[in-house]
């Protein structure tokens, strides 16, 4: 029987929710992320945010889409300098995934117990646990795939044609957080295609909400396009990156999955082979086939471990749905599910740690302490014609974002986003270069010199005597890659 004309799925009643079990789960998630967020500072994402969001707010810039920086600047201004208070909208988007992953469940039929198992799943996947309470993208975006996968699944078995509306909106405020949803809409779309159920792109509200969609995340396009699409090279730049973080393909392969967490890998891997085999699941096929285009396409490009976290959720919950069927059957699993649940918890256990030391690093401050000082030394003439330039954007956000005893001038640096921000007026003859080495500058400046030297990463140089204008030399310093 062809996919597209299989019996509609909404002739059954879907199981009770496991409320009370998947909330207690989901408060847990909250309370220990929350808890994770005290006494540490930003994350280097979060001051690029934070920095993007305050200074430099536009539709766009040049790796990132506008809505984590604009959210992290209103809630600067509501709580200047409170990240507790920053970190609110991911704490609650992580605690949320898991609410969804467990409607999912409950979509394909899964009971109680196989909600519950995939609310813990998605509760203690690696990288949403280490992430889970930093305001950046990658930690806005699993949520977001998730509603945008629960929206179509839901549509399968009820045929509510709203719920593509709102399906669209999702992608497109998705798209206005992380360029990758775009990605996964053209895939779903064409699994749908291929394999059903083909009703799906026959319906007028679908387009419709793809529309919307398209309305919503048109102003950051236009913004790429307007500067050249910035965004279509990052592709090789993380894949440039990939060899010494992540150990290249073989690496980003093996991360995409352990990345799902102990009990989640467990799940996932069950689940993508049930759907794409189980006779059950087969109105749901696409989902497992566009994990599997997701997964080679992320290896083939060599991207980051953490791209496939959106989908691990509906994954886990096709797999419980097989260990519920199995049990129905009379099957024993304990002997699998809980020793892996067991272990999963205290691997993420041990990323919260992580996550909390991470936090804890008094590198950003010693490099602001260093510049301020380097700046204050300056001859009082000449604090009027210096600007500060980072070499990396995560040198100038921390610059930016963490205060200052002495106060410092302007920051720049011509690295990812801050290389697309307005270049620095000609009245700046002089530059605080912070780095290893300002070599971007040796040639366009007559001398550069170390200010301050006391044996760590970052120091303090002072260029002079700049050769060009800023205008004719900022485009040509600017690029993407990390130095």
């Amino acid at each position: 029987m062809r996919a597209s004309v299989l019996p509609r799925p909404s002739a059954q009643l879907v199981p009770t929710f496991a409320g009370r079990a998947v909330f207690v789960i989901a408060a847990v998630v909250a309370l220990a992320q929350f808890v994770t967020s005290f006494g540490g500072g930003y994350w280097f994402d979060e001051a690029y945010m934070l920095a993007i969001g305050r200074n430099h707010l536009d539709w766009g810039s040049a790796d990132q889409p506008p809505l984590a920086p604009a959210l992290a600047a209103a809630l600067d201004r509501l709580a200047p300098g409170s990240i507790l208070v920053l970190r609110l909208p991911a704490v609650l988007a992580t605690a949320a995934a898991v609410v969804v992953a467990a409607l999912i469940a409950r979509e394909f039929g899964g009971d109680r117990r196989a909600q519950t198992r995939t609310a813990a799943a998605q509760a203690t996947a690696l990288w949403v646990t280490l992430a889970g309470h930093w305001l950046t993208p990658y930690t806005l975006e699993p949520v977001q795939w998730l509603t945008l996968v629960w929206l179509l699944v839901r549509w399968i078995r009820v045929r509510d044609d709203r719920l593509l509306l709102a399906s669209g909106v999702v992608a497109g405020v998705a798209a206005e957080t992380k360029f990758q949803v775009l990605l996964l809409c053209g895939v779903l779309m064409a699994a749908v295609a291929i394999f059903g159920p083909r009703e799906l792109l026959r319906r007028p509200m679908l387009w419709t909400g793809a529309g919307i969609g398209l309305l919503i995340a048109l102003p950051t396009l236009l913004w790429q396009a307007g500067h050249g699409w910035p965004q279509l090279r990052m592709g090789s730049v993380v894949a440039s990156e990939a060899d010494a973080l992540y150990g290249g393909r073989p690496g980003v392969a093996v991360s995409l999955i352990i990345m799902a967490g102990v009990a989640g890998a467990v799940l996932s891997l069950y689940g993508w082979w049930r759907l794409l085999r189980a006779e059950e699941l087969r109105t749901y096929r696409f989902l497992g086939v566009t994990a599997v285009v997701l997964f080679v396409f992320f290896v083939g490009t060599v991207g980051r471990p953490y791209y496939l976290g959106g989908l691990y959720g509906a994954l886990c919950a096709a797999g419980a749905l097989g260990f519920q069927q199995r049990r129905l059957d009379g099957g024993r699993q304990g002997w699998v599910v809980w020793p892996a649940y067991a272990v999963s918890i205290a691997a993420a256990v041990g990323m919260l740690a992580l996550a909390a030391v991470a936090d804890k690093t008094d590198v950003p401050q010693a490099i602001a302490r260093r510049t301020v000082a380097a700046y204050d030394a300056l001859p009082v003439a000449d604090r009027d014609t210096t600007i500060v330039i980072g070499q990396s954007y995560i040198i100038a956000a921390y610059l930016e974002v963490y205060p200052h005893t002495g106060g410092l001038p302007a920051v720049y640096s011509t690295n990812r986003s801050y290389g697309y921000f307005p270049p620095p007026p000609d009245s700046a003859r002089n530059v605080l270069y912070v780095g290893t080495a300002p070599d971007e500058l040796r040639d366009h400046f007559g001398s550069c010199r170390n200010l301050v030297d006391e044996g760590a990463d970052q120091t303090v140089w002072l260029c002079t005597e700049r050769r060009e204008s800023w205008q004719e030399l900022w485009p040509r310093l600017r690029h993407l890659e990390m130095t």
